[in-house]
């Protein structure tokens, strides 16, 4: 049809020169003139078409018209609120008058509220006792007629006046259309073939290209802005973040294993095996296969012991050891499981074990690190996910990622940690942080890391920090006079500061903005 009504159009301008009013186009396999809007937005199409050719010209007219609502189109088939009222009614002095009650059974509820008013106001009907009577015998239901000439022309010959009474009534709505004078373009032909858009082979052997017409070039139009891919905000906080560890001396930790044992997880690290976090509440347990293979059995046997009796200067948990609980699999809760393996290697020519550590020595280290006892400091860091079984909201997911960092040095304090953790934040760019007392079960002081959200206008816990007990470290091996700083943050909540979010589940999920991906800058560049 697209064709057929270009050919129309061009024909149409060739007998008249000019098209007035593209509404009394017939469009072809319609009987009708085009005067309803979808016939114009069809005839807009064809027209557009043309133009890009040079074939034609045209300008476009707007015209305001009016279309019946439901209530109004009922209106103008029944007659109106009072019209009805008026007609139910009996005349005055020849029945027995209508009371309210009656008359909303005969008219129903709506029409007899709004007839009642306007009947009145008309004249129309009066009181007698305590119904209603009409007061004449003849009437001219204008709002009827008016709708009647809307449906038909779309306008009022009244006036604005009348036709914003019955918007306000809500019988009409208000509809902006257009339509089109068109004249011939400098290209124009009652040809509606397409020109070639490209030079071929076949043109140049057969001659064809003389004759043939070729569409214009626009050499001004800007080509398509081409797409790719973009990291993801959070994972462009996480190279920074990584920056900045490896600018510091870190090495990083392989942290491919999102599934451990208990005995890695929680046992390695002193919690004790009756501790909340290993209920169903926090912790995802794998079912197949549900349990791990054993540890080296001199290492399991002294966390064992320390748990159940103590030792190391401590006196344990004194409760009974459960071997099923330390070889249940699970998803890991923390990256501290990851830290534990690598210190447990750390630790291995202080055992006095030839193994390799594949652990990078700390830059700097004091000259108490130097005793010949196998001991080598370090530092070290890992940025991987983590899995608990949380309520999502807009700061907690079930799955999340943590960074995490461990330097292990003799003579380490709680000063220490506080001084770094100070400095590493400030290279993130967040200069308001908080530090509180708190008990976790493998840290002894521990501490809280808080930062100032400014969006949310309320310090926020991105972390958990503190020096690893003697019970933890002593039983891998460790000398009595090596201190472990770990400390773990999430990465969400330090981008949500970065990027001023203030719901996690915008920054990941299914409610991320593709645009808002592609749009964010890395915030520390």
């Amino acid at each position: 049809m697209a064709e057929s009504l270009q050919q129309l159009i061009l024909d149409t301008l060739d007998a008249h020169s000019t098209i007035q009013d593209t509404r009394s186009l017939v469009i072809p396999g319609q009987s009708d003139p085009a005067v309803s809007q979808d016939a114009q937005i069809t005839i807009l199409g064809a027209l557009n078409s043309l133009l890009s050719r040079d074939m034609v010209k045209f300008e476009t007219r707007e015209i305001i018209s009016h279309v019946l609502t439901p209530e109004g189109s009922q209106i103008a088939v029944e007659g109106s609120h009072e019209a009805r009222v008026w007609s139910a009614l009996p005349a005055k002095g020849e029945g027995a008058p209508v009371t309210p009650v009656q008359l909303k059974k005969q008219v129903g509820d709506e029409t007899a509220k709004v007839g009642q008013g306007r009947a009145f106001k008309n004249g129309w009907i009066g009181k007698e006792g305590d119904g209603l009577v009409k007061l004449t015998s003849n009437i001219k239901d204008v709002t009827q007629i008016d709708l009647l000439e809307i449906q038909s022309s779309g306008t009022l010959k009244s006036g604005e006046k009348d036709l914003a009474d019955l918007r306000k009534r809500k019988l009409i709505v208000q509809r902006k259309g257009q339509w089109f004078t068109v004249h011939k373009g400098p290209e124009f032909s009652t040809s509606t073939a397409k020109p070639e858009t490209d030079l071929t082979v076949d043109m140049l052997t057969s001659g064809a290209w003389k004759t043939s017409t070729f569409k214009k070039y626009n050499f001004e139009a800007e080509g398509a802005p081409t797409e790719g891919g973009s990291l993801h905000p959070l994972l462009k906080v996480r190279e920074e973040i990584r920056n900045i560890f490896l600018e510091m001396g870190f090495a990083e930790m392989p942290t491919a294993s999102f599934v451990e044992s208990g005995f890695w997880c929680f046992d390695a690290l002193f919690v004790p095996q009756q501790h909340p976090a290993r209920d169903l509440q926090d912790t995802f347990y794998i079912s197949d296969p549900p349990h791990s293979l054993h540890p080296e059995p001199e290492y399991y046997k002294r966390v064992s012991t320390v748990h159940e009796h103590g030792g190391f200067g401590s006196t344990g948990y004194r409760a009974p050891w459960s071997h099923e609980e330390t070889t249940k699999l699970l998803l890991r809760t923390h990256t501290t499981a990851s830290s534990a393996h690598m210190l447990y290697k750390l630790a291995a020519k202080c055992r006095g074990e030839d193994v390799e550590a594949d652990v990078r020595p700390a830059v700097g280290v004091s000259k108490e690190s130097s005793k010949d006892d196998g001991f080598r400091p370090a530092k070290l860091f890992s940025i991987d996910r983590v899995f608990r079984n949380e309520t999502t909201d807009a700061t907690h997911l079930a799955e999340f990622h943590q960074v995490e960092g461990v330097v292990a040095d003799r003579g380490l304090t709680l000063a220490d940690l506080i001084g770094f953790m100070r400095v590493f934040f400030n290279k993130m760019g967040i200069e308001r942080v908080r530090f509180k007392p708190a008990y976790n079960p493998y840290t002894e002081p521990s501490l809280e890391i808080f930062a100032f959200h400014p969006l949310l206008d309320r310090w926020v816990e991105v972390g958990n920090s503190g020096m690893f007990r003697p019970e933890m470290l002593e039983p891998m091996g460790f000398p009595k006079d090596v201190r472990v700083h770990g400390w773990g943050i999430g990465l969400e909540r330090p981008a949500m500061i970065q990027y001023g979010i203030s719901n996690i589940r915008t920054l990941l999920g299914h409610k991320t903005s593709i645009e808002y991906i592609e749009d964010s800058p890395a915030p520390m560049l």
